[in-house]
């Protein structure tokens, strides 16, 4: 009853792009703008979960799957990574402020073709807007790429706590509740922790990126996680880095397995 009357006096609006949406909503994203979400298609490496389009090396055939060459050469800690969706670098970012109450929802598909994920994603963490969340939460969509029984527990990527306590919170883990409860699977939000606060990757490479990240990661309580199949959340994916090294540091603390799922890869 609450939630009805809440929503009638603060008609809620799409997180995406602002339209107004009926007063007994559950949802934070409209049809369309759901529709205009990209999803990561079938052809992927068996390992990192790259599309193959998008990889600009020759693939080699492993244990009769593709492997993109980077895995190839240099496989990763983690056993398997995935995205839920593609976050396309050459976007560029379309979540800018309507004028009024009205806006023109179909007139504006295009420009926000795309790009619905990324811009909630940049202003979920640069924004500071906790409530976005949930948007993201409904971006995973019916479907989960990855298969519950796989695992015995969820763990997010984690922050530093000076970044923590600057944002607030940590975007990976409210990724990681949202998927614990899809999967109904045990959630561990301690044990995986950042122990050094790392200078922002945006703009370094990958080789850049596993220097930056060399021992940032370690494991509390080690017992918790021996011998068991662990599931990393994060938000993005871009050249692995993060996720190996997490990878790296559970394996080296006694987990049996290290799989990776993002709600979006960069491509």
């Amino acid at each position: 009853m609450l939630h009805y009357l809440i929503n009638f006096f603060y008609p809620p609006r799409c997180a995406a792009c602002d339209v107004r949406l009926g007063s007994g909503a559950l949802r934070r994203l409209c049809d369309e703008c759901l529709s205009q979400i990209e999803r990561m298609p079938d052809a992927l490496c068996a390992v990192c979960g790259i599309p193959l389009e998008s990889t600009r090396h020759d693939m080699d055939v492993a244990d009769g799957a593709e492997w993109c060459r980077s895995c190839s050469n240099s496989p990763p800690h983690f056993t398997r990574a995935r995205a839920v969706v593609r976050y396309r670098h050459d976007r560029g970012d379309t979540g800018d402020e309507a004028d009024g109450d009205e806006r023109d929802h179909a007139g504006n598909a295009s420009a926000r073709a795309g790009n619905v994920v990324p811009s909630i994603i940049r202003r979920h963490k640069y924004g500071l807007d906790q409530s976005l969340s949930h948007a993201l939460a409904e971006c995973l969509g019916d479907r989960l790429p990855l298969t519950a029984t796989d695992y015995d527990v969820i763990m997010p990527v984690p922050l530093h706590i000076g970044r923590l306590r600057w944002r607030g919170f940590n975007q990976a883990a409210m990724l990681a509740v949202a998927v614990a409860r899809r999967m109904d699977r045990p959630l561990d939000l301690g044990t995986l922790v950042r122990v050094r606060e790392t200078p922002p990757q945006t703009r370094q490479n990958r080789v850049e990126r596993i220097k930056n990240l060399k021992r940032a990661f370690a494991v509390r309580r080690p017992a918790r996680i021996a011998s068991r199949r662990i599931l990393l959340i994060d938000d993005v994916m871009t050249t692995g880095a993060t996720a190996d090294e997490c990878a790296r540091t559970l394996l080296a603390a006694g987990a049996r397995r290290v799989d990776v799922l993002t709600l979006a890869r960069a491509v």
